[in-house]
């Protein structure tokens, strides 16, 4: 027996939190009994969910599945991140795609949780923004008594305390998933209402920290689209263009209408008449095109489209040896590195790679870029505003649409001043350091209620204090107090 993982378990033992009465040995591993051991020996008791659980309900995706630009947001699992939203590619439904699935509209304060997929066990607490927005199957929300607190309940399930559990019940080969009984049956600590409070306080903070960071992004953005003239531009409601021959076929190779519509006209237009000038992506950037390929038993950090947050920062990354990395897994990048999403309906997917993510390797559905002419933090904007329009001129393709590497080198960017670079780099810096400081909020918040079940709440409570009181005085010095968790898109 030696080299093996064995536990021993008592029918009485077996039945106490096993409603879905399994007997395979992944259900009895060695952390998840000694996960549910801690929780169930916990100091001051504990409970099982359902006892604080009003309301439990799973979503649906409507018939037909038809998705808008605009509209009632639907959220999935994407869209659900550890106490946060990544909006980045969010999709909405109509008004009457809405009552089709109207019990699973969202009311603030409800708890999401991943249920299904490679991303299970995830959770965030809907904040008004995104009240009777609505969800797919692949969510659950959970409507509470007051007497747990939903911020606590969240950063509880992101824990290791909860994740544990969540891995523990997943069931299915194909797309593993949590059923709902199994959830009611989590088991949750009596921790202290202040400090559940607490808890709540340190994710509140992180959102209003998240909120300056992106109302920095957002000045940086004006400045930008000042700068070209278009921040108040509209495309136009005109849906057709005359082109001779020579205009169209002859120096594009193509002859879809999509590709000659007047808005990108227009953009282009504007970039190429820049009183500072202009030139190609091909002369004015340095791309990477080499491929690499990693060693099978060196761990990378991986980069793909889900990592990016939708304000140019890579909120996480996959850690996986060379042999377990995807074959699009081929191109190393480096600090102050821009990567620009080539794929069509995830364009606006770029980022500037940071220094800790230097050498890290991302997937061949990116563009990767530098140059010497417009500084990093430029680059991104032009590619998440301007330039993204004339992206989406670029694809072509039927499986997968995407623009490939002859339409990408020809986009004209604007040499834009020095001075106006220096101080939309200044912005999103700051903006950068904001957000960086929210997800150590939130760390700290997951951090916490760990060390409360571990240690005791005393210390948990010492520790919060300090990591706020230390980010409060450096987004003091950052920018000034004046956005609220007001709008999450």
């Amino acid at each position: 027996m030696e080299g093996l993982e064995v536990s021993e378990i008592k029918l009485s033992e077996l039945v106490l939190e096993n409603r879905t009465t399994r007997i395979d040995s992944e259900f009895f591993k060695k952390e998840y009994l000694q996960n549910i051991s801690t929780l169930i020996n916990y100091r001051s008791g504990n409970e099982k969910l359902e006892k604080y659980i009003n309301h439990i309900s799973g979503g649906a995706t409507p018939l037909g599945a038809q998705y808008f630009n605009k509209g009632i947001p639907f959220l999935r699992v994407q869209n659900i991140m550890q106490n946060y939203f990544n909006l980045n590619e969010v999709v909405f439904i109509n008004n009457t795609q809405d009552k089709e699935i109207k019990r699973s509209r969202l009311k603030e304060k409800d708890v999401l949780l991943t249920i299904t997929g490679v991303s299970f066990g995830k959770s965030a607490v809907v904040p008004k923004e995104l009240e009777n927005a609505n969800i797919n199957q692949h969510l659950v929300k959970i409507t509470l008594h007051r007497n747990l607190n939903p911020y606590f309940l969240s950063t509880f399930l992101n824990s290791k305390f909860g994740k544990l559990q969540s891995d523990k019940n997943i069931v299915g080969v194909t797309r593993p998933a949590l059923d709902y009984e199994v959830i009611k049956n989590f088991i949750i600590p009596n921790l202290d209402v202040d400090f559940q409070l607490e808890i709540e306080n340190t994710i509140r903070q992180a959102y209003a920290v998240e909120q300056n960071a992106k109302f920095l992004y957002t000045e940086a953005e004006n400045i930008l689209l000042k700068e070209l003239g278009l921040n108040n531009w509209q495309p136009t409601i005109k849906n057709n263009n005359t082109k001779t021959l020579k205009e169209s076929f002859l120096s594009s190779g193509r002859i879809d209408a999509e590709y000659y519509q007047p808005k990108y006209d227009e953009i282009e237009e504007k970039i190429i008449n820049y009183k500072g000038g202009f030139d190609q992506v091909k002369n004015i950037c340095n791309l990477k095109t080499q491929n690499f390929q990693p060693q099978d038993d060196v761990i990378y950090n991986y980069i793909e489209l889900a990592n990016i947050g939708s304000n140019g920062v890579i909120k996480d990354v996959t850690l996986n040896e060379g042999k377990d990395l995807p074959s699009r897994a081929r191109r190393i990048v480096k600090t102050n590195d821009v990567i620009v999403s080539s794929v069509e309906g995830s364009l606006a997917s770029c980022a500037i790679i940071p220094k800790e993510f230097n050498n890290a390797i991302c997937s061949t559905g990116f563009y990767v870029i530098n140059s010497k002419n417009i500084n990093s933090e430029t680059l991104l904007l032009l590619f998440k505003t301007a330039v993204i329009h004339l992206m989406e001129k670029g694809c072509s393709g039927t499986i997968l649409t995407a623009i490939n590497n002859e339409e990408f080198f020809k986009i004209p960017l604007p040499t834009i001043d020095e001075n106006i670079q220096k101080t939309i780099s200044d912005k999103i810096q700051q903006s950068f350091a904001l957000q960086s400081k929210s997800k150590q909020l939130l760390e700290a918040a997951k951090k916490a209620v760990e060390m409360a079940i571990e240690q005791n709440e005393e210390m948990a409570m010492d520790y919060l204090k300090v990591i706020e009181t230390n980010i409060e005085y450096a987004t003091t010095k950052s920018t000034p107090s004046y956005a609220h968790f007001s709008e999450l898109q």
